[in-house]
Formats: structure tokens, C-alpha cells, sequence
């Protein structure tokens, strides 16, 4: 009777053990893939590699309230500021491949300052795209009193001045640097660069008309709304929704001029850590366009200046592989440097 016993505690020791290592292998590197269990199960963070306040933090918050909604669970912002984005990218690059983390990148973050910057990540190597977000357009500003009222007499009055006139943009390496860069170049005139720390600063030089131009973020419109600046044109090969009346600088642009190829969008797109699982990604996918897809969402982030957009993650990637070609032939044409 004692060799029973023991033999069934054996058994069900035995029984423990096989059942123990049965869920230990569903773990990689100590982390649960969840087989069986329903994806999300556990709230989802969002990191938001820029501080509390910004256009990047604003959309955030809306998208992650509206994802919420649809996931039935929580999706919270995680604002992981610094180093130009890079601090909170190389955390979600380095984070668990498992849906639960995430990166709202923006297009600089993700495409221009791999270019320039020396950075712990790879764009391309340590992020699976989830998709399109948001994009915004670049206003090309001037001062209200400024002898340009259209983009043919902008170009006109450089080319009367080369060298002497400048423009501003709000930072090295930023869109609005590179905005600039790729308006010299097709226009085939010549400026000076005034880097400022933000958009703030460099809009109240041009009010006050110490710069002669400047593609802003869409901050800029306010002045040029209340007639300190003077808007002649957007970036975006479309025009923006909220301004119908301005044009495109492809539009503007004098006929024969390369500017007749200009197109510069500001864009921002989910990301998660290279390895997460497709089912994963297409489920994050489908639930934030759906997202970005309600009224009430897209009416909230165009008073951030930035108009809802949709896509896959393939669409995705190739929009961000077109687009690092794009800089990194423009950035070498230009000698584009940052300290």
C-alpha cells in the first residue's frame, strides 16, 4: 500500500512537472506569447517619444482614447522625451515583441534623423510598421509686409538677392530645415539657413522680419490668420482641408521651375518592436484606423493641425523607404550638417 502511495504521488508529481514545462515553452526570453488568450488581454502602452503638450502628445492622447474604446482595454501614453525622439524609440525598439508596446513616430523621428544622427537603432531593422496615422503640411510663410505675394515673386525676389536673403526653420535636421533645403534646390536659388530652437522663436523673427521665409509647422497660420504673416503656399502635394484656399507650392510654382515637383508631408505612424506577430499588427492596425476613421476623432486632430490618415503597414513601409531615398539624396546634394 505505501509503494501505491507513492507511486501516485509520483504520478501526479510527475504529471505537475510535464504540465509546468508544457507552459514554460509558450515563453521566449521570460516572455508569455499568450497562445489561446485573447489579444489585448492587459493594457497597451504608447510611447510618445516627445514632452506632454505637443502636437505628438496631443494626437497620442486622442488616438490612444479612441483605441481604447475600440479594444474594450486600456491604452495609455508613456511620453519618453528626449535626444530628438530617439530616447523613447530606442525603448520601444528594445521593448517585447508582443503588441503591448508601441511607438507613435513621427516623420523626422523615423526617417530624417536616422540620416543625420548617429543613433542605438535601426529604422528599418528594429520596427515593424503598423501604419499611417496623421500627416500635416509645412505653410510656407512670409512676412506680411514681405514684396512676395506668391511663390513666382518669392522665387523672383531671391533670385535678386542670392545669397542675402534667408530662411528660418525650427532646428537643424528638422522638416522645416530640410522644407527649405528642397525648395533652394528645385527653385535653383540660394539662401542662408537660421536654425531656431522651435517654432515659436523662429515665427517671431519673421514677424518681425529679421528671416525672409520660413515653412512652419501649422502654428504659423494663426499669425498669418491674423495678418502678421502672409501664407503662400503648403508643402503637401494636396492642399489642407482646414486652408482650401492656399495652395500648393507644386500650384504656385512658376511654370518650367522644378518646384513644380515640391512635396514635403509631415506624417505620424504607429510602430511596434521588429518581431511582433502579423496577426498582432493587423489587429492594432484595423482597430486604429477605425479609430482615426470617426468624425469625432478626425474634427479633434485637425484643431492640432494635422488631418487623420489611414493604411497598412505595408503602405507604410514603402512611404517611409521613399522617403529616407528622398532625404538621404537631398541631404547629401545639400551638404546638409548638424552639430
Amino acid at each position: 500500500m505505501r509503494f501505491g502511495q507513492s507511486s501516485a504521488r509520483w504520478y501526479w508529481r510527475r504529471a505537475a512537472m510535464l504540465f509546468a514545462s508544457f507552459w514554460l515553452s509558450l515563453v521566449v526570453d521570460g516572455k508569455a506569447l499568450a497562445q489561446g488568450q485573447p489579444y489585448p488581454s492587459r493594457p497597451i502602452r504608447v510611447v510618445v517619444p516627445y514632452p506632454p503638450g505637443g502636437v505628438s502628445d496631443l494626437l497620442g492622447r486622442t488616438l490612444a482614447a479612441a483605441m481604447s474604446e475600440e479594444f474594450g482595454q486600456s491604452v495609455i501614453i508613456d511620453n519618453k522625451a528626449g535626444g530628438g525622439g530617439a530616447l523613447g524609440s530606442d525603448a520601444v525598439a528594445k521593448a517585447a515583441p508582443d503588441g503591448y508596446t508601441l511607438l507613435l513616430a513621427a516623420s523626422s523621428t523615423h526617417v530624417i534623423n536616422p540620416l543625420l544622427y548617429k543613433l542605438s537603432y535601426d529604422p528599418e531593422r528594429d520596427f515593424a510598421p503598423v501604419g499611417l496615422v496623421a500627416w500635416t503640411p509645412l505653410p510656407l510663410l512670409v512676412n506680411a509686409q514681405s514684396p512676395a505675394g506668391n511663390v513666382a515673386q518669392l522665387v523672383e525676389w531671391i533670385k535678386s538677392k542670392p545669397g542675402e536673403l534667408n530662411f528660418g526653420s525650427y532646428g537643424n535636421g528638422s522638416a522645416s530645415h530640410l522644407a527649405g533645403e528642397l525648395f533652394q534646390t528645385l527653385a535653383g536659388v540660394k539662401m542662408v539657413h537660421v536654425p531656431y530652437k522651435g517654432s515659436a522663436p523662429a515665427l517671431a523673427d519673421l514677424m518681425g522680419g529679421q528671416i525672409s521665409m520660413m515653412f512652419s509647422d501649422m502654428t504659423g497660420m494663426q499669425h498669418a490668420g491674423s495678418g502678421k504673416l502672409r501664407a503662400l503656399a503648403v508643402s503637401t502635394a494636396t492642399r489642407a482641408s482646414r486652408y482650401p484656399d492656399v495652395p500648393t507650392v507644386a500650384e504656385a510654382a512658376p511654370e518650367g521651375s522644378g518646384l513644380k515637383r515640391f512635396e514635403v508631408t509631415g506624417w505620424f505612424a504607429m510602430l511596434a518592436p521588429a518581431g511582433t506577430p502579423d496577426a498582432i499588427v493587423d489587429r492594432i492596425n484595423s482597430v486604429m484606423n477605425k479609430a482615426m476613421a470617426r468624425p469625432d476623432v478626425a474634427e479633434k486632430v485637425l484643431g492640432y493641425g494635422v488631418e487623420a490618415r489611414t493604411g497598412t503597414p505595408q503602405g507604410l513601409k514603402e512611404m517611409a523607404q521613399s522617403e529616407r531615398e528622398k532625404w538621404k539624396t537631398l541631404i547629401a546634394q545639400s551638404k546638409v550638417e548638424v552639430e
